[in-house]
């Protein structure tokens, strides 16, 4: 296992910010951007073992992107970050996953307090339907019990959907139904609302594999303005989009049957121009996956 500092790497997005090395000062409201720290984890399907002793440190204020051929755990990886693994009957864990200090899976830890703070966008998009704009993006409230007025909520509702990319596109329909939008606007409408609770990371699995080009641009473009605020981990098989939006890069493997681990890890550049293992460089390069 190979690792190096995250240092920047530029973004073939025009117009994006640069994503760089991790940053610490956080959000507007002062609050430090959180490292998330997963040592030494171990899991299982029944008695199929997925992951073998995986460690990665995904750095406040970075995109950590996590890639690999199918089937290798890496999806699996990110649903431990924030305790879905759970949701399988037949899963089981082994390790820890620290969010600054704290581990997530410790028993005196509420469930809902990880989801609150570690929020998750699927591959496909997943608007209520029968919900407005607007209540999709509140609904996260409900869940948590979070208590706010109508003009708190209105203001959450247009600072979500502009950090979201997707304000100017639906200001004057708030009352349409999510589910009428486009797919690219359904994803980031699925961002707006996992931005409500103020997660302070963000996991974001495959986002852009459902949606064209364009959408995926927009996505990307979004997820580059998001690390200012909240820490990205994102699972992709598009080494382009690793390239583009990712500081930090996590290779997974599973060969031969074996569960997944990570061959190599660290900053996207380095992996990609100079790998330190021929599996990485063989996979970057289109050679297997």
């Amino acid at each position: 296992m190979s690792s190096t500092d995250a240092t920047t790497v530029l973004p073939a997005v025009p117009g994006a910010p640069v994503p760089g090395s991790p940053v610490q000062d956080g959000p507007a409201g002062g609050e430090r951007l959180a490292e998330l720290d997963a040592r030494e984890i171990t899991a299982w399907f029944g008695e199929r073992k997925v992951l073998d002793r995986v460690s990665l440190t995904m750095s406040a204020g970075a995109i950590t992107a996590l890639i690999g051929p199918s089937g290798c755990g890496k999806s699996t990886f990110l649903r431990i970050l924030n305790r879905m693994h759970e949701l399988v009957p037949s899963a089981q864990l082994a390790g820890e996953v620290w969010l600054d200090g704290e581990d997530i899976y410790d028993p005196a830890k509420k469930l809902i307090d990880a989801r609150r703070a570690i929020g998750m966008v699927f591959q496909k998009p997943n608007p209520f339907p029968a919900m407005s704009i607007r209540e999709n993006v509140l609904a996260g409230l409900k869940l948590t019990g979070t208590k706010a007025s109508r003009s708190e909520k209105d203001e959450l509702v247009e600072a979500c959907l502009v950090k979201g990319g997707l304000w100017n596109e639906v200001k004057d329909r708030l009352d349409a139904p999510g589910g009428g939008l486009s797919g690219g606007q359904q994803q980031r409408l699925c961002i707006a609302r996992s931005l409500a609770v103020k997660p302070r990371v963000l996991l974001m699995d495959e986002p852009c594999s459902a949606l064209d080009p364009t959408s995926t641009r927009v996505i990307e473009e979004t997820m580059l303005e998001l690390a200012r605020e909240v820490t990205i981990v994102i699972v992709t098989h598009n080494m382009q989009q690793a390239a583009r939006v990712s500081s930090q890069c996590a290779f997974f493997l599973a060969a031969h049957g074996t569960p997944g681990v990570i061959v190599e890890h660290g900053d996207t550049r380095a992996m990609f121009e100079s790998p330190q293992d021929e599996r990485t460089a063989d996979y970057v390069h289109g050679r297997f996956g």
